[in-house]
């Protein structure tokens, strides 16, 4: 952890709504006048699309039907250490971008599947901002979390998440219930041995919580919807946390535990910028008397 260039990481797997909360962090940065460098999970992964599917085909005939990108050695995690650990030292660092789609190809200017060359960052950056899998690993020789000052998760219930998959993975890549079901199935032993551990690192967890019936991910015809959810907001400390503040902001939540509190699904954004504002810019202000 750096008190003069801070590090938020954001940690969630495939279809847990990450990206809606970067988008949050953006509408903070924007706000606040914070110049943050981004960089995504997907930026370290080992391979790419066609050399990966070579792996996952060689690693299946092996016998091996756990490798995925959730995977530990999937993934270039010494180097994403070691820019964590430099930011933190000097505020540089590098990147590059996976290309998913066409869309991204052509603003990109690299073929989908691919990599665009790694590049530095912009000078003047005030925090690093990550979202991926691996933003809060410990693990093999591995300790991303120690690196970064404010660590989010974004964790919902896991039918949820295979729902919000399913869904992403059909509408989005042209991929059957059958190839995502496959998927998921390959991803269980690290979902349980490498994603999951991390939410024991992440200072504050955001995990949404279907109040309808999702008994069956895999027929599910709509992904639940902000109305049918509830959030459960746990905090890693409460020292410090105005949680009778909260309960008077966010109308319709309540507290569970001494460290938690549950919001209205519709609220979520809400709650993510009343906590979380001040945190990012405490880590600013900080970072700048030092």
């Amino acid at each position: 952890m750096s008190k003069k260039h801070p590090i938020i990481s954001v940690t969630g797997s495939s279809g847990a709504g990450t990206t809606t909360v970067k988008t949050t962090f953006d509408q903070i940065f924007r706000r606040e006048g914070i110049r943050a460098v981004s960089i995504e999970g997907d930026a370290f992964h080992r391979h790419d699309r066609a050399a990966m599917k070579a792996e996952v085909a060689r690693r299946t005939a092996a016998g091996d039907n756990t490798f995925s990108h959730f995977s530990l050695d999937a993934n270039e995690l010494d180097k994403l250490e070691g820019i964590f650990r430099i930011y933190g030292e000097t505020g540089r660092g590098e990147t590059r971008h996976y290309v998913h789609d066409d869309r991204e190809a052509e603003r990109l200017g690299a073929p989908p599947g691919t990599f665009t060359p790694w590049a530095p960052f912009e000078d003047g950056s005030d925090l690093l901002f990550y979202e991926g899998l691996h933003g809060a690993v410990k693990s093999d020789g591995i300790d991303i979390a120690r690196h970064a000052d404010l660590k989010i998760g974004v964790v919902p219930v896991i039918n949820l998440e295979w729902i919000q998959k399913i869904h992403r993975d059909k509408a989005s890549r042209g991929y059957s219930t059958e190839a995502v079901t496959d998927v998921i199935l390959r991803r269980m032993h690290d979902y349980v041995h490498v994603i999951t551990p991390q939410f024991t690192q992440t200072d504050i967890n955001f995990q949404r919580v279907p109040v309808v019936d999702t008994s069956n991910p895999f027929i599910a015809r709509w992904i639940p919807t902000a109305d049918e959810s509830l959030v459960v907001i746990r905090f890693r400390s409460p020292r410090g946390i105005d949680f009778a503040y909260l309960s008077q902001m966010i109308q319709g939540s309540w507290m569970t535990r001494a460290n938690s509190i549950v919001i209205p699904g519709p609220k979520m954004d809400l709650a993510m910028q009343l906590i979380l504002t001040p945190m990012v810019q405490r880590l600013v202000e900080t970072s700048k008397k030092a």
